[in-house]
């Protein structure tokens, strides 16, 4: 009896023993791993914000004035981006509507479309990217008198700025931005016209 109880006992340890060994013989299933977020890729969006623009009059003999011409702006944007790290850099050009239109001297005067090619450089924070840009920016600017033809004019200048991008999703961000642009000078019915503009915007993008 004894010896029936002793073999049955070692029988069992045995058996626990190799059920042990099978269990930690099982490979562990591969862990994937996370998406790494890139901001590499096309985008587009749309923004809205405030534009704060001045314009400068020369009438010529020393006479001269100054208005501000102060509104909303909306507009759309798109572009695209290479990463190389935490680095971000890439292109993009949007176009805006202003709604800035004063009364100076009986005449309504403002700026309506304009519209940006800008480089960008960012650096990345996973979903947060902060960049400054700069480039190439227009703007139409007009006179309109009562009983004349409405004068138009095209300005040409440059454009800086800086903001940041925050990845909602890893396809839809958010942006804020701040914007200075010099649209340089014309001629507008014998008066030279100098605007500048600063600009602060809001918006939200899909990136690909």
């Amino acid at each position: 009896m004894k010896l029936t109880i002793a073999t049955t006992f070692l029988a069992l340890v045995a058996s626990t023993a190799f059920a042990a060994d099978a269990v930690q013989d099982i490979p562990a299933a591969p862990v994937a791993a996370a998406p790494v977020f890139t901001w590499s890729g096309p985008y587009f969006g749309i923004d809205g914000g405030a534009g704060w623009l001045n314009g400068d009059f020369d009438f010529g003999g020393g006479a001269s004035a100054s208005e501000d011409f102060n509104g909303g702006v909306f507009g759309a944007f798109a572009g695209y981006n290479f990463q190389f790290d935490s680095i971000v850099v890439g292109i993009e050009g949007n176009v805006e509507h202003n709604w800035n239109e004063e009364d100076v001297l009986g005449a309504e005067i403002g700026t309506d479309w304009s519209g940006a090619v800008r480089g960008r450089v960012g650096y990345a924070f996973d979903k947060a990217m902060i960049y400054g840009a700069a480039g190439w920016t227009a703007t139409r600017g007009y006179v309109d008198v009562p009983g004349f033809d409405k004068e138009t004019e095209t300005f040409n200048g440059y454009t800086v700025g800086a903001g940041v991008d925050f990845a909602i999703t890893n396809n839809i961000f958010a942006r804020g931005e701040y914007r200075y642009n010099d649209f340089g000078k014309q001629d507008i019915l014998g008066v030279d016209v100098d605007l500048d503009q600063h600009e602060v915007k809001f918006g939200v993008g899909v990136k690909f």
